[in-house]
């Protein structure tokens, strides 16, 4: 009897062993690396995907220059229209032999013209959908979003591949859907996303041949794009937030001639909120410290007061930066995506429930003022400027 009953126990342990019913090829799914959103003429929803060919990687090696060794494309695009994004995705598969696996996807755009009208219901599908990714990379495109899809970068495999490098080098702002949908929801109800466009191909190169690059940051109030700052003015507002990373300062000094090149190697922002006698007002602190890697000037940054020079030049450019910022965003476009909102909810909590209903009043009028220390702490392996004796340049 327990022969019997231990053989009934294993080849019921069998039955619940087979779990391969439900599994899912690698050859019966797209793997999608990019998605395009744009609006139509009629209002319709045009959804375009960037799909990745596998045999294209398998041929010969496969190469970059967004193809195979052979010539093969490493992806294509399909695009579906539909009423909104789920309808327009349920369209689209019918186009495709395979399912559509988002897990991959890593780079979602929006077309500008979708983003001026508002981004809400699209950005909802791709929140609620289990598939797609909360860390995925978010732009806005200039014009429609699939000729961003659809071009043919010379180094990297495809175009959705440049943006993400170029994204995680944080030469510009870095913007995840799972930020995007936290700052909607902020104090403020503002955002900031990445505005891209294409780089005009090189001579005898086709107009497909060519590489998408950030621009500059496109600026939305309530879910809608209101305009686009350029890449200087998004500096200071990086800088403003506390995202400065990774970045070159170069300023020509007055009282030498050349430039000097200094890369940060820390930097801290601080905001300072206060108000008082119904006055509001921001201090801004910006602390910099930062390498020399480069001098064209007769300056010897060894010398402390041609070193006080420099740091000053580069206190100056840092404040231009703050300024253009300043004036495009809180004058101009009037939209809080500083963190002003925040910093004022946390130091003055009762204050902003009375307030936080005009804030797109009160934001414009915020005295703000600055206060930039700029600290080079290493001038690199050569002290006097290359080419000069230490002599000239100590007279000089």
């Amino acid at each position: 009897m327990r022969t019997i009953l231990l053989m009934v126990s294993l080849l019921g342990g069998a039955i619940l062993l087979g779990g391969c019913w439900d599994r899912t090829e690698i050859n019966d799914i797209a793997i999608v690396t990019g998605l395009g959103i744009d609006r139509n003429e009629d209002g319709s929803i045009e959804l375009a995907v960037q799909v990745f060919i596998p045999r294209a990687l398998g041929s010969a090696g496969g190469m970059g220059g967004g193809a195979s060794a052979g010539g093969q494309k490493m992806t294509l695009v399909r695009s579906g229209s539909g009423v909104n994004i789920a309808d327009a995705a349920s369209r689209l598969q019918g186009k495709l032999p395979r399912k559509m696996f988002w897990g991959h996807c890593k780079v979602f755009i929006f077309g500008e013209e979708l983003a001026k009208r508002g981004i809400r219901d699209e950005l909802d599908f791709l929140l609620r959908h289990p598939e797609p990714r909360e860390r995925s990379y978010v732009y806005v495109s200039k014009g429609n979003a699939v000729d961003v899809l659809t071009l043919l970068p010379p180094l990297e495999r495809y175009s959705s591949e440049v943006l993400r490098e170029i994204s995680d080098l944080q030469i510009g702002m870095r913007i995840t859907s799972k930020d995007l949908i936290v700052m909607f929801k902020g104090e403020a109800e503002t955002a900031v996303v990445p505005f891209i466009d294409k780089l005009p191909p090189e001579k005898g190169e086709k107009e497909s041949q060519t590489i998408p690059y950030i621009k500059g940051t496109s600026i939305f109030k309530k879910n809608k794009m209101i305009g686009t700052i350029a890449e200087r003015t998004t500096r200071g507002v990086m800088t403003i937030r506390n995202e400065i990373t990774l970045a070159t300062i170069t300023v020509e000094p007055k009282n030498a001639k050349g430039s000097v090149s200094v890369n940060p190697v820390r930097q801290t922002t601080t905001l300072i909120p206060q108000i008082e006698d119904g006055i509001w007002s921001m201090r801004i602190r910006i602390e910099t410290e930062g390498d020399l890697v480069q001098n064209e000037t007769d300056l010897d940054p060894m010398n402390l007061t041609m070193l006080k020079e420099l740091e000053q030049a580069l206190e100056a450019d840092i404040q231009h930066r703050v300024e253009l910022a300043l004036k495009k965003t809180q004058k101009e476009l009037k939209a809080d995506v500083l963190g002003f909102a925040a910093a004022y909810h946390r130091k003055y909590p009762k204050q902003w429930q009375k307030s936080k209903d005009r804030w797109e009043e009160i934001f414009p009028e915020v005295r703000v003022s600055t206060d930039i220390s700029v600290c080079i702490r290493r001038p690199g392996l050569q002290t006097v400027p290359a080419g000069n004796s230490e002599e000239e340049a100590t007279e000089k």
